[in-house]
Formats: C-alpha cells, structure tokens, sequence
C-alpha cells in the first residue's frame, strides 16, 4: 500500500529530471550531435508523462470479458506508439541535417559556424 503513491512520486521525479536534463543539454551545448540527444531525452520524459498516467494498477489490456473487470485506457498507449514513430523520424532528419551542416561548414559546433559566418559577414562588409 505504502510503495505504490513511492513508486508513482519516483516515476514523476525520473520524468521531471529526464525532462530539466534534456533541456539543459539543448541549452548548453553547440554541438549539433548532442543537441539532437538532448532532444531525445526530453521527449522519451514527454512520453513517460503521457503514458504514466495510462497505467491503472490491477488493470489488463483493453480485452473485453468479464473476468477483467479493469482495463487500461488504449488511447495514450497508441498517442505515444505514434509520437516514437515520429520522433524516429524527427531524429533521422535531424541527424541528415547535421551531416550536410558538417559537408557546408566542416564542423557541427554551433559556436564555429557563428563566428565563421560573422567573420564572412564582416569581410563581405569591408570589400562592399
């Protein structure tokens, strides 16, 4: 009785610090790479808040007999079974995007097509 409200508060502070980690490595890092897996992160914390709330303790599939008399709602299962396909896909295009950024500019930090860019900028400036 006591370890199910322990369990619950547990799985939100893992979704919590999955969601503030992803987001910090958004955030903090130029590199392209880690970007795209501080993405990642934060929408698996995404699903974990959807599909939480979708577990009903003592509940079965969504089969209908009357030995189950609980059943858990299918619709968030299905919402997030689609959000991982998009989310694949999401991550696929991304990671093209990062190997044609690295074929244009030579690197995928951040930092270094900025200032590249800027210096291009600068001495587009000067000649002008």
């Amino acid at each position: 009785m006591l370890i199910d409200p322990l369990i619950a508060s547990a799985t939100r502070i893992v979704t919590v610090f999955l969601m503030v980690a992803g987001l910090y490595v958004v955030i903090a890092r130029g590199n392209m790479i880690k970007k795209l897996v501080g993405l990642s992160l934060f929408q698996s914390s995404v699903y974990l808040l959807f599909i939480l709330p979708g577990k009903i303790i003592g509940g079965t599939a969504p089969i209908l007999d009357s030995r189950f008399p609980v059943y858990a709602h299918p619709l968030p299962h299905v919402l997030i079974l689609t959000a991982i396909v998009v989310g694949i896909g999401t991550l696929a295009l991304g990671l093209a995007l990062v190997v044609r950024t690295r074929e244009a500019f030579g690197t995928i930090e951040e930092d270094e097509i900025i200032a590249r860019e800027g210096a291009k900028a600068s001495r587009d400036g000067e000649g002008a």
